[in-house]
Order: structure tokens, then C-alpha cells, then sequence
């Protein structure tokens, strides 16, 4: 039993310095099986009941103070109720505000894996995997917006009927068009119509160019004068 519990003591700080890891994991999973889950299958329900425990697994990543805490946990809690509650989106006034807490919530997660990543002075494993988090956290965040916009308006988005099967995009059609964007590779086979949803593309890609300068740039300084990073940490 000693024993039993000792592993479990060594386990749990293990988990902890790898939070990050965890959930780029998490999300990277997510992207990968996007693709395989339709709706209205079983296998869809099981991946929005996963999306919930992926809000809760953030929010074990950027272990917040008390206060922080309660604020997160007030946007998160109308993005796990859509999963439950709204199997399919749709324009109503209720599917637009879960959207916009989800996004919010997004929002606010982004912002505190940010303050972690470029305030570290000393880069490690983790300082990458959450500079990755990020990444991935708003090409998700981009494509629930997409999603809404397509909502309000039908025809915002305009898929090539040689190049698809449908003719409405579906969810999966918004998170291949927003990564498409974010990296700058275009997405083939669906196009931004309406000014908003043109407006939008514009807004992640230059996010997404700016970002990958800006992080090459700290991590080239940060590994370039690790003497001079200790010297100011020093007392």
C-alpha cells in the first residue's frame, strides 16, 4: 500500500509539469478525427461528450488562481452545455449566445497561455507545447465563428460543387478553411463570400502570420542569450 501510494505521489507532479503537452495532445486528437465523425452517428455524440471534457482539461492546463477560476468557469460552462444541449447549431438566439460564450471563453484561455509562454524567461518543452496550444485554440475559435456566420447568413460561404459532396459546408468544412487561412495555404473548394466572412479570413490570417513571427522571434532570443535571461533573474 505505501508503495501504491508513493507512485501515485510521483505521478501526479509528472502530470502537472506536462500540462500542456496534455492538452496540445487533447486538441491535436480532435483535429485529427474531425473528419471521421458525422452527425447524427453515436460516434458524434461520444466526440462532443469529449469536447466537454476537453473545456475541463483547459482548464486544468492554465491552473488559474480563485478568482480567474470563477470567471473561467463561468464561460465554460455554456460551452459544455451546448455540447449537451445543442446536437446540431442552428440561427436561433440561444445556438449565437453558446457561440459567443464558447468564443469568448476561447478567448480568455488564449490570452492566459500567452502571458505563460512569452513571460517565461526560460523556455522549456512546455513553453512550446503552449505556444502550440495557442495555435490550435484559434483555428477552433476561428472556425466556431465561421460556423456562426454562416448561420446569419446562409450564403456567406460558397462551396464548389466539383470539389465537394454537399452543398452547404458543414462543421468540419470551417475547421479546414480556418486552419487553411490561419497557415496562409488557402482552402481549395470553399471560398469567403459575404464581407463579414471576408473580413474574418483577412483577421486570421494576419493573426496567424504575426503570430508565428513573434513566437520564432522570442524563442530565437530566449535560446540565443540564456546567460543574459539568468543574470536578470538573478537577485
Amino acid at each position: 500500500m505505501a508503495h501504491s501510494s508513493s507512485g501515485l505521489t510521483n505521478a501526479e507532479p509528472i502530470i502537472g509539469r506536462h500540462r500542456f503537452f496534455i492538452l496540445f495532445s487533447y486538441l491535436l486528437v480532435a483535429l485529427i478525427l474531425y473528419p471521421y465523425i458525422k452527425e447524427g452517428t453515436f460516434s458524434y455524440f461520444v466526440f462532443r461528450v469529449l469536447g466537454s471534457v476537453g473545456i475541463l482539461l483547459t482548464l486544468y492546463a492554465i491552473s488559474l488562481r480563485r478568482s480567474l477560476l470563477a470567471v473561467a468557469l463561468i464561460l465554460a460552462v455554456p460551452a459544455i452545455l451546448a455540447r449537451w444541449l445543442l446536437p446540431r447549431a442552428d440561427a436561433s438566439v440561444t445556438s449565437i449566445l453558446y457561440i459567443i460564450f464558447s468564443f469568448v471563453f476561447d478567448v480568455f484561455v488564449v490570452v492566459i497561455i500567452f502571458r505563460r509562454v512569452f513571460t517565461n524567461q526560460k523556455p522549456n518543452s512546455e513553453t512550446v507545447f503552449g505556444a502550440l496550444c495557442i495555435y490550435l485554440l484559434v483555428g477552433f475559435s476561428f472556425a466556431s465563428l465561421y460556423g456562426m456566420v454562416a448561420m446569419l447568413q446562409p450564403r456567406a460561404f460558397y462551396l464548389d460543387p466539383l470539389m465537394n459532396l454537399r452543398a452547404t459546408p458543414d462543421r468540419f468544412d470551417f475547421v479546414y478553411y480556418s486552419f487553411a487561412t490561419m497557415t496562409s495555404l488557402g482552402a481549395s473548394g470553399i471560398t469567403a463570400v459575404s464581407d463579414e466572412a471576408r473580413s474574418l479570413s483577412v483577421i486570421e490570417t494576419t493573426i496567424g502570420v504575426l503570430y508565428l513571427a513573434v513566437l520564432i522571434a522570442r524563442l530565437i532570443s530566449a535560446y540565443r542569450h540564456p546567460s543574459t535571461l539568468s543574470r536578470e533573474d538573478a537577485p
